[in-house]
């Protein structure tokens, strides 16, 4: 049986535990593919138009190739879907897979130097899901200029030089969520008020989202009161829920991340508002998943990030192979309330149960 080792750091109670673990990762499902996608043309156009089609990766490497891996961090369980994808689509593949994690939306300087240091260790593409939308530019033209490609996974690099894009439009994610709302209060209807939570200030994801969601609201009677962001540690993400309840004590909705909406319906439950203020998240985690089951929160747009994960990984070993290969795709974005809960591709947007972080594939 095909296995790989993993290292998992865990922090609980304040101390950090290694745990090793074997996983089979071929032992999660079905076979992923073809999966609809959609593909941008021309690539890296944001807003231009997209094209419908279906993904199939390559059954094996050629060779066993060294892929790095950058995410902003493993703080909740959105980039543990990712850590999935990208570690099974490895294995899948047969290529080897480093993955580090910068801890948070303010580490930076962080997220650089462990890419520099991944590469100097042997990486022959990198895979990264970015802090900011500009401030890897310059490391994402040093690491083409060695001939190495550069996959941009889920957050956007504004830099013309990466040579694949694996994302959704984050855009599109904000419009569907504020649409979601905007549906249920159109203009004339009566003003309701919404208190909204886009994420850290400077990713390109949240600038995309925070416009995508004003965007859609903007012709209804949903009036954005409040608009916080802040790094989506659930901690930081409750005291900015806690501020908007204290300042704005009318409020109706509450929009925003993952860790927004999971720190919300527990301050809501706590105050005994769950029925006063209604809570909707703009992507999709396990935690929301278990919300909109027990009608904790509304409905959430899913941009299957464990796909993405493993796109990401196929274009990588494309590249360094000189097969043909979609330079800018992503999953077809859709909405998730109760109405199709018991019935999505769970797998494609969400890690199994029992998936532990995987930071090393050989």
């Amino acid at each position: 049986m095909s296995r790989i080792w993993i290292a998992a750091a865990v922090v609980a109670a304040g101390a950090l535990l290694v745990a090793t673990a074997e996983i089979d990762v071929r032992a999660q499902g079905k076979t992923w593919y073809p999966f609809k996608v959609e593909e941008h043309n021309p690539p890296f156009d944001m807003d231009g138009p997209k094209v419908e089609k279906e993904y199939t990766p390559l059954e094996k490497a050629s060779t066993k190739w060294n892929i790095c891996v950058s995410f902003p961090h493993m703080k909740d369980a959105y980039w543990l879907a990712v850590d999935y994808g990208v570690a099974a689509e490895a294995k899948d593949l047969g290529v080897t897979m480093h993955l580090v994690e910068a801890g948070g939306y303010t580490n930076l300087s962080k997220q650089i130097s462990q890419i520099e240091d991944c590469v100097a260790n042997g990486a022959q593409a990198v895979v990264i899901g970015s802090i900011s939308l500009d401030g890897l530019n310059k490391t994402v033209e040093e690491l083409r200029a060695k001939k190495l490609p550069v996959i941009d996974v889920i957050n956007g690099i504004s830099s013309p030089e990466i040579s694949a894009k694996s994302l959704v439009s984050f855009k599109e994610m904000g419009y569907n969520a504020g649409a979601y709302i905007a549906k249920q209060h159109p203009k004339g209807s009566g003003k309701v008020q919404v208190a909204w939570f886009p994420g850290p200030p400077g990713a390109g994801w949240v600038e995309a989202g925070n416009k995508g969601f004003l965007d859609a609201v903007k012709n209804s009677d949903v009036e954005v009161v409040e608009t916080k962001y802040g790094d989506t540690g659930k901690e930081v993400q409750l005291k900015l829920v806690e501020d908007s309840l204290q300042a704005h004590p009318d409020i109706k909705y509450i929009a925003g991340t993952s860790p927004t909406t999971e720190a919300a319906v527990e301050l809501l439950r706590e105050r005994n508002l769950s029925e006063k203020i209604k809570v909707v998240a703009y992507y999709f985690t396990p935690g929301v998943y278990q919300d909109i089951k027990r009608d904790r929160v509304m409905a959430a747009p899913t941009d299957s990030a464990v796909i993405q994960g493993r796109i990401a990984i196929d274009q990588a070993v494309r590249i360094l192979e000189g097969k043909p290969y979609l330079k800018h795709v992503g999953p077809e974005i859709y909405m998730i309330d109760k109405s199709n809960i018991g019935s999505f591709d769970y797998a494609s947007s969400l890690a199994p149960e029992n998936w532990s972080p995987v930071f090393n594939v050989e």
